[in-house]
């Protein structure tokens, strides 16, 4: 399986990038499964339900979200009612929406993909790294299971727990790649059970920015300490951020990963 993952979409610049640049990237790697994480989407903050039909129409097979998933209240009904759009899976019962969708493929095949949240410097949610656990034994990865691919996005900000969830479930999974940092890791690689890892995706965004929002007000903060200096996202080019993996069906382990960086002010890689 051909696998695109792109990271958080942020403000009305990823949105535009993504939405004019997606149709063609999709069709250019021959992508069986695009998966999108649009939690930034609206003024950096959430995502409305017109942006989440914009990406899905634009090519995206699921969106993830993440600590910002209930900034834009008219999402939560629209988490009811389209699946294709997930929010971290170990939010506590009872709450809105799902943490896990399944992607029917071209070729009969299906793909899972799971949004976990984690909890160092992060809100303290249920236990991230059991709520995967728990939706990952509901199924069977390969040639023969209920999915081919599972795909997993670790929205945190420390890399040191993105790192074990990445071995936590080597081997159990087809790509584990962190978001929420905004920066794109160097350290894109298929560990040693055959799970597709990098520690951050990066973002869909202004990279002249401080992780996507406007310079003046966001260093401001940091000066001055001081609450009430207003976040804007950044309204320069934006740079597509993410990593195309390829899996294999049999098994639903991976046997390539490249980063993509594609626009804006970033160096420009694709997969050869």
């Amino acid at each position: 399986m051909r696998i695109l993952f792109l990271g958080d979409v942020v403000g009305r610049s990823g949105r535009d990038a993504l939405t004019a640049r997606l149709p063609g990237l999709r069709a250019q790697l021959a992508a069986d499964l695009v998966v999108v994480n649009g939690e930034n989407a609206s003024h950096g903050f959430g995502l409305a339900p017109d942006m989440a039909r914009a990406m899905l129409a634009a090519g995206a097979d699921a969106i993830t979200l993440g600590n910002h998933a209930w900034d834009r209240k008219e999402i939560i009904p629209y988490l009811s009612q389209e699946g294709r759009v997930i929010r971290p899976i170990n939010y506590p019962p009872g709450t809105p929406g799902q943490g896990a969708t399944v992607v029917d493929v071209p070729g009969g095949r299906r793909a899972l993909v799971i949004n976990v949240m984690g909890r160092l410097f992060m809100d303290p949610l249920d236990d991230p790294f059991r709520a995967v656990q728990a939706e990952v034994q509901k199924h069977r990865m390969g040639q023969h299971g209920t999915v081919q691919a599972v795909v997993l996005d670790v929205h945190a900000e420390a890399s040191s727990e993105k790192a074990a969830f990445g071995h936590s479930f080597d081997g159990l999974v087809s790509l584990v790649v962190g978001t929420h940092t905004h920066t794109p890791t160097a350290d894109h690689q298929i560990l040693p059970g055959g799970t597709a890892y990098q520690t951050d995706a990066g973002m869909c965004g202004d990279y002249d920015s401080v992780i996507g929002m406007q310079k003046a007000g966001a260093a401001l903060r940091f000066w001055r300490k001081l609450p009430g200096e207003k976040l804007a996202p950044a309204e320069g080019e934006a740079t597509l951020c993410g990593l195309f993996v390829e899996t294999d069906d049999a098994t639903g382990l991976a046997h390539n990963i490249a980063p993509i960086r594609l626009g804006g002010r970033l160096s420009q890689a694709l997969p050869g």
